[in-house]
């Protein structure tokens, strides 16, 4: 096997141990025994364990900086549908974590570690959504088309059911299944992933409405 093949195989069985064990729980001797090389080949291509660890999240970084969930929703922004901007931004982020669990699972004993990919992936996607729905939101909140709520925890809650689903089918379907609870809860993603955004949108809509109806009741008794 070539050398950037063989680096890659490696960086592939490095990233599924990782991913199930953490950083502090996975060994370079387990790396190796599990990519069919000796221990010293893995040091032929990373100098250490750290070394491995941040090819890794490199790699993934650079896939997942070139997401921007703005071209997703783009139209929809452009056409001031609410709720097709909110659908959008779900239903990609959701289509992106389904495709690499192992990405989440990452993050996920990165955030538990203190490693830095979490605030790395902080600040290249999650920071990008809070701005740039927290400026839509703003927009037409100044419109009178959206009930006046703080932009941030507006986000904050939308990208929390987001990412609490995303966690319930990559994590909880095998859990459910054993447990023999009934419908496995990944086959609620077509339901919910409608009616989340629609119910959410619905609100703060009537929110607003209520508010301006509120303001003219006022306005007609003066």
């Amino acid at each position: 096997m070539a050398g950037d093949e063989r680096r890659l195989q490696i960086l592939r069985i490095a990233m599924r141990l990782f991913s199930q064990r953490g950083f502090r729980g996975t060994t370079t001797k387990e790396i190796a025994l599990a990519a069919g090389v000796s221990e010293a080949m893995v040091f032929r291509h990373f100098a250490n364990k750290e070394a491995l660890y941040s090819a890794i999240l490199d790699q993934k970084a650079c896939v997942h900086d070139t997401l921007d969930p703005r071209l997703a929703v783009a139209e929809a922004i452009e056409h001031k549908d609410d709720r097709a901007v909110f659908e959008g931004i779900a239903l990609e982020a959701l289509n992106q974590l389904d495709c690499d669990p192992e990405f989440q699972r990452l993050l996920l004993h990165s955030a538990l570690e203190e490693h830095d990919l979490a605030h790395m992936f902080w600040e290249k996607f999650v920071r990008r959504v809070y701005r740039s729905l927290g400026n839509y939101i703003s927009e037409r909140q100044r419109e009178g088309a959206i009930v006046e709520v703080e932009p941030a925890v507006v986000v904050r809650a939308f990208i929390g059911m987001v990412m609490h689903h995303s966690l319930n089918n990559n994590f909880l379907n095998g859990i459910a299944a054993r447990a023999k609870v009934g419908t496995p809860i990944r086959s609620f993603k077509a339901a919910a992933k409608g009616s989340a955004a629609k119910n959410a949108v619905k609100g703060h809509r009537n929110g607003s409405q209520k508010k301006s109806e509120n303001t003219r009741r006022k306005r007609s008794r003066k």
